[in-house]
């Protein structure tokens, strides 16, 4: 009867970006994980705003981004962004937060948790539910998780890789490699400090990263002109580099992440490894993004890989799914 005083939401916090889906409204937010403060510590923009400023500020503004390796790093500033963010969602000024779900990474602490929880009450939620990244991924593609039947779901996220086989409700194992998209964006900073002299900000990374990065040789190599500053001499420069030069780079951080995947499956049950074979693996989060990503892991594993269906929202649609209906999915909260 007064469910219209109410905005119930579901919660992407990633490192990178935050996604936000209310009930009976599907993804109502996508916005990057940033907050722009003053010297007074006050909010000054959030997301899309916030953005535009990062590596761009003068002294009174600083830029923070208040996630790393997918847990709150700066407790005050993730609740700020957090009640920023779900005020540019409410419908009506007067509805508050009831219920929240919130996904963390599956390799998250206690302590870790609470933080989550306690971020989440202090921004207005009255009830706050977390579910396991890998299982919204899961359910956010389609796979029916409460069935007798082994998925394996990789979620690379903007600072976690999340790999877990899924069974009857429950994560049989999992894995948290703290090391996602951040990683490769310094991999990349890094290789032109060191083969060019060049500086280049995070945010000119990820571009690199996302035009021509790859995982394996691509059957027609790119190329790219990036800006920077010349670290021998200060001033503005120019450099063209190519996607064989990029793959070089970010090599060894790929390289981890597909080990990771191995790994996983040496210690996943005879069982369930039998349905992997059968259903292949399934890639969510952003760095499925990168080019060739699948056909690596296809190489090293000889098992079928399967990109899902906009990855980048995988989470936050599953995570949407388990608020819509919470006594189906209650097996699977933590």
């Amino acid at each position: 009867m007064f469910d219209w005083l109410y905005t119930d939401i579901a919660i992407d916090l990633g490192t990178a970006n935050t996604l936000i889906h209310a009930r009976n409204q599907g993804i109502v937010l996508n916005e990057p994980s940033i907050v722009a403060l003053n010297t007074e510590n006050q909010t000054i923009a959030i997301g899309h705003e916030a953005r535009l400023m990062h590596e761009k500020t003068h002294k009174r503004i600083r830029t923070v981004r208040p996630l790393r390796d997918g847990v709150i790093a700066d407790f005050e500033v993730a609740e700020h962004m957090i009640r920023g963010m779900i005020k540019k969602v409410k419908v009506r000024w007067y509805s508050t937060t009831r219920k929240m779900v919130v996904c963390v990474p599956s390799g998250i602490t206690e302590v870790e948790k609470r933080a989550v929880r306690d971020s989440a009450e202090h921004a207005g939620a009255k009830e706050v539910y977390l579910v396991d990244e890998p299982m919204a991924a899961a359910i956010g593609i389609g796979l029916d998780v409460h069935e007798p039947v082994g998925n394996m779901i990789v979620d690379i996220g903007g600072g976690t890789t999340e790999i877990a086989v899924i069974a009857l409700s429950g994560i049989v194992y999992s894995q948290s490699v703290r090391l996602g998209g951040d990683e490769l964006n310094e991999d990349i900073i890094n290789y032109f400090r060191r083969n060019h002299n060049l500086l280049i900000g995070e945010r000119t990374a990820e571009q690199v990263k996302c035009v021509i990065g790859s995982a394996t040789p691509l059957d027609e190599e790119l190329e790219l002109t990036v800006k920077g500053r010349d670290l021998v001499n200060g001033v503005p420069r120019t450099r063209t580099v190519t996607s064989k030069d990029i793959r070089e780079a970010i090599s060894e951080s790929v390289n981890t992440i597909v080990e990771s995947v191995t790994k996983s499956l040496e210690q996943t049950p005879p069982e369930l490894s039998a349905d992997i074979l059968d259903r292949g693996i399934f890639l969510t989060g952003g760095g499925a993004l990168l080019l060739n990503l699948d056909k690596l892991i296809m190489e090293t594993t000889d098992l079928p890989v399967h990109i899902a269906e906009d990855p980048l929202t995988a989470v936050v649609r599953g995570t949407g799914k388990v608020l819509e209906d919470l006594e189906y999915y209650r097996a699977i909260l933590t």
